[in-house]
């Protein structure tokens, strides 16, 4: 098996740095390792930094994956569906280090994380599903309902625009943009700033606060992927 991920733990912070070499895709694997690295973070009752190698966060799903049968096509959606609702629900605080680029399937890991630390230079952002043939999901859809600008939501997720950082930042994809040299070091201070919380507290916050998302998301996914595996070859359904 090839690391397509790093865990380094210090001080409390968990920094995990996605690198396959390239640009950064959910395959199967990568979804599988970092739902490895999401688990020992619990494990550890880590604050976490999640960022990718370069200028790429993550460009999202691996467009071949798209050639495969159906059924592997919904096994991997399914996979990085429960992934997202994994770090939405992550116990203790996380950070997001856009380093670079993040789109679709990169975008929403990026939108499940706490904190949301964006680079500002000439990177894209967004939701591009619908432009390359993909119905969003519906774990995509409910997690970009509740984490955008109201008014935004409905833009980012039908017109598929790739938004530049301060557009991004304006629809609520990020919190904050800082020069691209300096996105891992301000993510490390915010992580550290973030684990001088109450665990418990923030932990019931957190579960109270997006009960209602959790569950609309558990409820939708489960029902989409089940019949996804035995249907009708609609991409994204």
């Amino acid at each position: 098996m090839t690391d397509l991920l790093t865990y380094q733990l210090s001080d409390g912070v968990a920094t995990i740095v996605m690198d396959d070499g390239k640009a950064n895709v959910m395959s199967a694997e990568m979804i599988s390792q970092l739902d490895a690295a999401f688990a020992r973070a619990r494990s550890d009752r880590a604050v976490v930094v999640l960022t990718g190698r370069g200028n790429i966060f993550s460009a999202g799903y691996d467009l071949a994956v798209f050639d495969q049968p159906q059924a592997v096509v919904a096994e991997t959606m399914r996979a990085g569906g429960d992934l997202i609702q994994r770090i939405l629900g992550h116990p203790h605080p996380t950070v997001a280090a856009c380093n670079g680029h993040a789109i679709a399937q990169g975008a929403f890991t990026l939108l499940a994380c706490d904190h949301r630390i964006g680079a500002d230079g000439p990177f894209k952002v967004g939701l591009n599903e619908v432009a390359i043939g993909l119905t969003i999901p519906h774990y995509g859809i409910e997690l970009a309902r509740h984490q955008l600008a109201s008014t935004w939501f409905d833009h980012a997720t039908v017109t598929a625009k790739l938004y530049s950082p301060a557009e991004a930042e304006r629809a609520g994809f990020f919190h904050e943009l800082v020069a691209p040299g300096d996105v891992l070091a301000r993510a490390t201070e915010a992580a550290r700033a973030l684990g001088t919380l109450d665990p418990t507290a923030h932990e019931g916050t957190k579960q109270r606060s997006r009960r209602a998302v959790l569950s609309a998301m558990a409820t939708l996914h489960s029902a989409e992927f089940a019949a996804s595996s035995s249907a009708t070859g609609e991409r994204g359904q």
